[in-house]
């Protein structure tokens, strides 16, 4: 699964888990990508695309 958004650019995100007792551990935060199929150039392909830009419109569908 790619997690990277084809329009945006949008990825993962690092970090540390912060426990009670401030030990830190590493993880990651996953952008939520979807596989679509989207009109790129007059013709239909498929994509990964973040839902934020599925919900702002940046991205026409096809049917």
């Amino acid at each position: 699964m790619a997690y990277k958004c084809e329009i945006c650019g949008k990825k993962s995100a690092h970090g540390n888990n912060v426990s009670h007792s401030k030990v830190s551990t590493k993880r990651t935060w996953k952008p939520n990508i979807q596989r679509v199929r989207a009109v790129v150039n007059g013709t239909p392909q498929r994509l990964y695309v973040c839902t934020r830009c599925l919900r702002s419109g940046s991205v026409q569908r096809s049917v």
